[in-house]
């Protein structure tokens, strides 16, 4: 069984307007993932992931591309802590910061 994993990612381009928090949270409960995917008050994606570190590489790789409408042009990584997690099971959309 794969390490648990918690993540924070930051996505950077023409990733609002295009569907991709929908995209990523398909993605990351397709995955068995925890945690939240949220838009930006500048125009990037924010997400929170925990899971199997398998589980959050896919995602991660899934990130990157995006959705077709997307364009993805930077994607940073960093750490995330555990009560950064929901109580709602899976993953889900969270309030625009």
């Amino acid at each position: 069984m794969s390490e648990r994993r918690l993540v924070r990612i930051y996505v950077e381009g023409r990733v609002q307007g295009v569907g991709y928090r929908a995209f990523l949270v398909r993605e990351a409960n397709g995955l068995g993932l925890a945690g939240w995917a949220r838009n930006r008050s500048d125009g990037s994606v924010e997400a929170v992931a925990a899971g199997p570190a398998v589980a959050i590489a896919a995602l991660i790789d899934a990130a990157r591309r995006g959705p077709r409408s997307a364009h993805v042009v930077a994607l940073r990584e960093e750490a995330a802590e555990e009560a950064e997690i929901f109580e709602a099971e899976g993953f889900v959309v969270a309030p625009t910061l």
